[in-house]
């Protein structure tokens, strides 16, 4: 088990366009570190960086305090396990998995081999396949064996390339929890690459947000979630996404499409001398006035619902709006740079499943200003981000995952204090 720092990290390819730029990591041993980002925003080249397939045009990468730029990937001791799973189809899973101890050789005895392949079987519950074949394997099945493979070579760190992205969305959910489950156990050091959120931010201790080349943030799920730095970051992280809407600074309020909000204190100053801004609410802040529970100060309002969705434990709800000339191409470039297909005038709104609303029902709605994110639409910059909650929630969550770690090393010890017992 190793930490993983990267200083200063760039690609650049022959065209001189920077695939990575000036990336900086610190990655602590035995931390889930999530890269994350939409398409061509650099995460695999970074992964590739970390493992030695692509060469670092400047900036260092130290494992274990060790400076590894010139070294060849198979003197790095990391494991990776690739989309396509990478198996031998002529070989059993046994030997797939034991693969990297006899490229090694000399250094392992066969019952040294033998012993690790079951020790990574039985984790991973392949025992009862390790004599079949990848072709006569399920997908989640092929990728346990890479996963396997990746184990027995006791590496410094495991690197994860879109490991998940080739399961139907039943097997990606028990992959996550058995990634998860056996990273705890054997804490070793984990880089995984995704496009997924939903992977991102259940996997990762900390997932590092990239934009075309370029850090945006990285933190904890929540921090990302709660306090985003910037304007992509807020609209990259949740599902559905945050709704961005024009808003007018008028003195003291800003005028939404549906609603006005009085502004005070420290945002009040930070809003003066613009004349809009792009607010931020997520789906679940804005409730429906009839169910109640509507706390003092909400910005209330009403609004006609162009569709409904309804999902049983939740209910979804689209209302149209006109955006302001001044912000529609921050907006729009917003849009491309998250893999959308253009702006959506509407606003997305999560209800409680007891809702009644209907399509084409005029609806009275409410949100808590508090709840509300206001971005500079020159900068993106995110004018009511709380340092103090994000430090706070940075230590909570770090806490959290040293405690999850130290529980999972306590399970491992009771788990073979039980196996000498019972042999």
């Amino acid at each position: 088990m190793s930490s993983i720092e990267l200083k200063n990290l760039v690609k650049k390819y022959g065209d001189g366009f920077p695939a990575v730029n000036d990336v900086s990591l610190d990655i602590a041993d035995g931390e889930f570190m999530i890269l994350v980002g939409p398409s061509g925003c650099g995460k695999s080249t970074l992964l590739r960086m970390i493992v030695g397939l692509e060469d670092i045009t400047s900036g260092d990468l130290l494992i274990g305090d060790k400076r590894v730029n010139d070294l060849a990937p198979r003197d790095r001791h990391l494991a990776m396990v690739f989309q396509n799973y990478a198996l031998y189809p002529h070989l059993t899973v046994f030997d797939n998995i034991a693969f990297p101890l006899r490229l090694s050789k000399g250094k392992h005895t066969e019952e040294e081999i033998k012993a690790k392949v079951h020790d990574a079987a039985g984790m991973l519950e392949l025992e009862e396949h390790l004599d079949r074949k990848p072709a006569n394997l399920s997908g989640g099945q092929r990728q346990r064996v890479a996963m396997g493979r990746a184990i027995v070579r006791d590496a410094d760190a495991f690197l994860f390339d879109e490991p998940l992205s080739n399961l139907d969305a039943k097997l990606r959910g028990q992959m996550r929890t058995e990634i998860a489950r056996m990273q705890r156990r054997l804490g070793v050091t984990t880089v995984y690459v995704t496009h997924d959120q939903t992977e991102a931010m259940t996997l990762g201790d900390r997932v590092a947000v990239l934009k075309k080349g370029i850090l945006q943030q990285c933190a904890s799920p929540r921090e990302l979630y709660d306090q985003p730095v910037n304007l992509f970051v807020a609209g990259f992280i949740g599902s559905p996404p945050m709704n961005f809407l024009p808003a007018r600074v008028e003195g003291s309020t800003l005028k939404l499409p549906f609603a006005d909000v009085p502004v005070t204190g420290e945002l009040a100053q930070r809003v003066s001398g613009l004349e809009v801004v792009i607010a931020g609410l997520r789906p679940e802040y804005i409730k429906d006035a009839t169910l109640g529970d509507q706390p003092q100060g909400a910005a209330t309002f009403s609004a006609v619902v162009d569709q409904t969705e309804w999902l049983g434990n939740e209910q979804y709800a689209y209302i149209p709006f006109e955006t302001d000339p001044s912000v529609h191409a921050q907006l729009e470039e917003l849009e491309r740079d998250l893999d959308g297909e253009g702006m959506r005038t509407q606003m997305i709104v999560n209800l409680d499943a007891r809702s009644r609303v209907l399509e084409g029902d005029d609806t009275p709605l409410f949100f808590s200003p508090a709840d509300m994110h206001v971005f500079d639409p020159n900068t993106g910059e995110n004018l009511t981000r709380d340092e103090a909650k994000a430090n706070q929630i940075a230590q909570d969550s770090e806490e959290q995952r040293k405690a999850a770690l130290k529980r999972a090393k306590a399970r491992e010890v009771r788990q073979a204090q039980d196996a000498s017992k019972a042999s």
